[in-house]
C-alpha cells in the first residue's frame, strides 16, 4: 500500500474518549502499538462522565475479600438466565471471562482503581447465578491536579454540585443515605475536606476531588497522558478508509477545519457512545413516543460510530433498546435520571389516569417498560408523576432537590414549579388538578394504597419484595423500607419520562469486539465497543455498572485480538 496518501501513521485509531475508547488505547500502547484517540466533542468522558462510574464485572478478583464466592461461570449463567439465546454464547462468554481479566490489567498498567460494592445487587434475584453483593464496583476518587492542564477539558459529570456542594464516592453516598452517627460524621470529614480546598474550588466552580464517571474518566485521562498518546478533541472522523480487500486501514478525521488522512495500521475502535441524542435514528428504531429530550446522555451519543459502521456494510441490532430509566427535565436544559428517590416509603408513581402502574422500588429500567406498556394501553403515561407528601419531601432527597429540613420550599427555583416540573398542592383533589388528573381517581387511588402501606404491603405490585427494593428504601422503616402511606399534607408531584442512560443498540460484534455485517463474517480491521456496539446484555439491565463493564472488557478484548494476543504482555 501506498502509504504517501496519509497524513498520519498510527497502529490503531479510536474514535471516543469515554470508558470504552480510553481503555482500548491503554490496552493497545501496552502491547506495543502506536496510538491515537479522537473525540468530536471540545471535552473529554463522553456519557462516562455524566454517569455513576460503576463497573459490574462477575468473577472480579476483589469479591473473595468481601467474602463473595463468584466465578465466570456463573456470571454466565446469571446473563444467559436473563437473556436467553439472543446474544451469542461466544460473546457472553468472552464478557464474563473477559472482565475480570480486563481489570486485572487496567488496574496492573493503569491508573484505574476499583473496589466491590458487597451490598450492591445483581437487580434479578430469580435468575440462576444472581448475587447478593460485589460484582458491582466502585471507582476510586481522584484529584483533579493530577490532570494538570487537561483538568480543563473534562466533562462535568452528571452529579456534579447537584444535591451536595462535594462529591462522594458509591460507597460514602451509601453510608450518608443511612442518616446514623456514621453517616453525620462521614459527611462531616467530606465537608471539612471540601472547605479546606475552597480557593480551589471556588477557581474551577466544582469539587477537585472526582468521584463516580468523573473519577474514572480522569483516571483513564491520566493513563493516557502517562503514555503520551494524543487525544485530538474538536475531531470528528468523516469517513473510513478501506483497501481492496475490504479491510478498514484508517480514516478520514476533520480537525480544526482540515481533513486528515489518518492510516491505522491495526485497525479503528469505534467507541463513539450510542444515540440517544439522534432525534431521526430514535424515531426510526424504538417505541414511539421518543425522542432525544429524554435522555441523560452525553450531548456527543449522536450515532456516529453506528453510522461510519452502516456505510461499510455492518449490521445492527437491538436498536429498539436503551439503559432504560425514568428521568425529569430541569428548566436549565440538563435531564436527569431518577435512580434512588423513587424507593422511599410516603411515594407512588401514577400515570395520567391518576393510577399506579409499576412497581416504583423496582430496577429502573424496568420501570420505564412499565411506563411504555402503561401508555401502549391507553392510559396516558407518558408523562408519569412521582406523587409524594410532606413527610417524604422533609426526609429523602429527589433526585438533585435536597430534602425539605435541609431546604425548604423557598429555596426551589420558581421555575421547577412554573415550568410543570413540580407541583405542590394542600390536598390530593387540589394536586391532581395542577397536573391534569381526574381528583377522584388519585384520592382513590392513594386510599387503595396507604393501608396495606402501613402494614408493608402491596398487593398490586409487590414492593419491597426485592433486596434491590429494599436498596434504596431506608431501613429505619418497619416492616418494609420501602413502602409507607402517602398522607401528610401539602402534596406534590414530580413530572417523569421515560428517558435513558444511552442507548444500548448498535453493531453486531463478535467476541473479539470486531464489527460484524449481515452475514456474520467479520470486517476486517473494524472494531466496536461500548454503546456503539449492540449490548452484550441484550434488552437487559443485569445490575449497576453493566454499561461501563462491558464498554471497557470489549474496549480491551478489541485491542488486545487487534494486537495478537500478546500473552506476556497481558499480566
Amino acid at each position: 500500500m501506498n502509504t504517501t496518501a496519509f497524513d498520519r501513521e498510527v497502529d490503531w485509531l479510536v474514535a471516543g474518549a469515554g470508558a470504552a475508547g480510553m481503555t482500548g488505547a491503554v490496552v493497545a500502547h501496552q502491547m506495543g502499538g502506536s496510538v491515537l484517540v479522537v473525540e468530536k466533542e471540545a471535552v473529554y468522558g463522553g456519557t462516562t462522565a455524566k454517569s455513576g462510574g460503576v463497573i459490574w464485572i462477575p468473577g472480579n478478583d476483589d469479591q473473595a475479600a468481601c467474602g463473595i464466592s463468584d466465578s465466570p461461570e456463573e456470571g454466565y449463567q446469571y446473563l444467559h438466565g436473563l437473556i436467553g439465546n439472543t446474544v451469542a454464547e461466544a460473546r457472553l462468554r468472552a464478557f464474563t471471562t473477559g472482565g475480570p481479566e480486563m481489570l486485572r490489567f487496567m488496574t496492573r498498567h493503569s491508573h484505574v482503581d476499583y473496589s466491590a460494592l458487597p451490598e450492591y445487587m445483581d437487580y434479578y434475584e430469580h435468575v440462576p447465578g444472581y448475587k447478593e453483593g460485589g460484582r458491582s464496583m466502585d471507582s476510586a476518587p481522584i484529584h483533579l491536579r493530577q490532570l494538570g492542564d487537561e483538568a480543563d477539558h473534562i466533562r462535568i459529570g452528571h452529579y456534579d454540585g447537584l444535591l451536595l456542594p462535594f462529591n462522594v464516592t458509591v460507597i460514602e453516598g451509601r453510608k450518608l443515605q443511612e442518616m446514623d452517627f456514621g453517616a453525620y460524621l462521614t459527611g462531616f470529614k467530606l465537608l471539612l475536606r471540601y472547605l479546606l480546598e475552597l480557593p480551589a474550588n471556588w477557581k474551577t466552580k466544582r469539587d477537585r476531588r472526582m468521584t463516580l464517571g468523573p473519577a474514572l474518566v480522569a483516571r483513564l485521562r491520566r493513563s493516557l497522558m502517562d503514555r503520551d498518546i494524543p487525544l485530538w478533541l474538536n475531531t470528528t472522523i468523516t469517513e473510513l478508509l478501506q483497501d481492496e480487500h475490504g479491510r478498514i486501514t484508517g480514516a478520514v478525521v476533520k480537525r480544526d477545519g482540515q481533513e486528515l488522512r489518518i492510516h491505522a495500521r491495526r485497525g479503528v475502535l469505534l467507541a463513539t457512545g450510542g444515540f440517544s441524542q439522534n432525534a431521526e435514528l430514535r424515531r426510526e428504531y424504538q417505541q414511539a413516543p421518543i425522542g432525544r429530550d429524554w435522555t441523560a446522555a452525553s450531548p456527543g451519543a449522536t450515532g456516529d460510530g453506528i453510522k461510519l459502521g452502516l456505510q461499510v456494510g455492518a449490521d445492527l441490532d437491538f436498536m429498539g433498546s436503551a439503559w432504560w430509566s425514568p428521568t425529569y427535565r430541569i428548566p436549565d436544559g440538563r435531564v436527569l435520571a431518577l435512580i434512588a428517590g423513587k424507593a422511599y416509603p410516603g411515594s407512588i408513581m401514577v400515570n395520567g389516569q391518576g393510577r399506579r402502574f409499576t412497581n416504583e422500588a423496582q430496577p429502573y429500567e424496568d420501570v420505564v417498560k412499565d411506563q411504555y406498556a402503561s401508555e401502549a394501553r391507553g392510559e396516558q403515561a407518558i408523562p408519569c408523576y412521582l406523587v409524594f407528601d410532606h413527610s417524604f419531601r422533609s426526609k429523602y432527597a429527589i433526585g438533585h432537590i435536597k430534602p425539605g429540613k435541609v431546604v425548604d420550599d423557598s429555596k426551589i427555583p420558581e421555575d421547577y414549579f412554573s415550568s410543570g416540573l413540580l407541583a405542590k398542592a394542600e390536598s390530593l383533589a387540589e394536586l391532581a388538578g395542577k397536573i391534569g388528573i381526574d381528583p377522584a381517581t388519585l384520592v382513590e387511588t392513594v386510599d387503595t394504597f396507604n393501608e396495606p402501606a402501613r402494614q408493608g404491603k402491596d398487593p398490586l405490585f409487590g414492593r419491597g419484595a426485592t433486596i434491590h427494593d429494599r436498596y434504596y428504601a431506608d431501613k429505619t422503616v418497619e416492616p418494609n423500607p420501602s413502602l409507607g402511606p402517602v398522607e401528610k399534607p401539602p402534596f406534590y408531584a414530580l413530572r417523569c419520562e421515560p428517558g435513558d442512560l444511552d442507548t444500548t443498540g448498535g453493531l453486531q460484534c463478535d467476541e473479539h469486539g470486531r464489527v460484524l455485517t449481515p452475514e456474520g463474517s467479520a470486517i476486517q480491521g473494524l472494531y466496536a465497543a461500548g454503546n456503539t456496539s449492540a449490548a452484550v446484555m441484550g434488552d437487559t439491565y443485569p445490575g449497576a455498572g453493566a454499561t461501563i463493564g462491558s464498554a471497557m472488557t470489549f474496549g480491551y478484548l478489541a485491542a488486545k485480538f487487534a494486537f495478537g494476543n500478546h500473552e506476556e504482555n497481558d499480566t
